[in-house]
């Protein structure tokens, strides 16, 4: 349902989240590794994060990427519409121009209800949440073959 460069976003600021928890800056090359992901086309989708404020970075020797405070309260549906917008939760699922509820596609009621879902639990969650659940090893974030 997410973009590439949305899951990346997700991972990278989930991991972000949980070096900042512990005082630390993340390099891009620590995140990339850690998250599984293209290092240049990271470093693209996490830049123009910094420039909107959803997190923050650091140059130099000690620099990286990092969450203040109130960073850390982000939901998750604020990282989605800064990198994705929302034509998820809007646009339809088979892609066509004019389907609405007076002109539904195949699947528009049965769309309709999984992306009210989506919309639900991306407002209710919290990166700090997700940062939580990888600390305590109930869930991962990179590849999960070989871990």
């Amino acid at each position: 349902m997410f973009s590439k460069a949305c899951e990346y976003a997700i991972r990278a600021i989930v991991f972000i989240a949980t070096q900042s928890k512990n005082g630390r800056k993340a390099g891009i090359k620590e995140i990339c590794d850690e998250i599984d992901a293209p290092k240049h086309f990271t470093a693209k989708i996490l830049q123009s994060l910094s420039h909107k404020g959803i997190i923050s970075s650091q140059k130099g020797p000690s620099g990286g990427f990092y969450l203040n405070a109130s960073q850390t309260n982000t939901k998750l549906i604020d990282l989605v519409h800064a990198v994705d917008g929302d034509k998820i939760f809007t646009g339809c699922g088979l892609g066509l121009l004019n389907c609405s509820d007076k002109k539904p596609c195949a699947i528009h009621f049965q769309f309709k209800i999984v992306r009210d879902q989506l919309l639900n639990m991306l407002s209710n969650t919290y990166v700090t949440m997700l940062a939580d659940e990888i600390e305590s090893g109930s869930a991962v974030l990179g590849n999960i073959i070989g871990r």
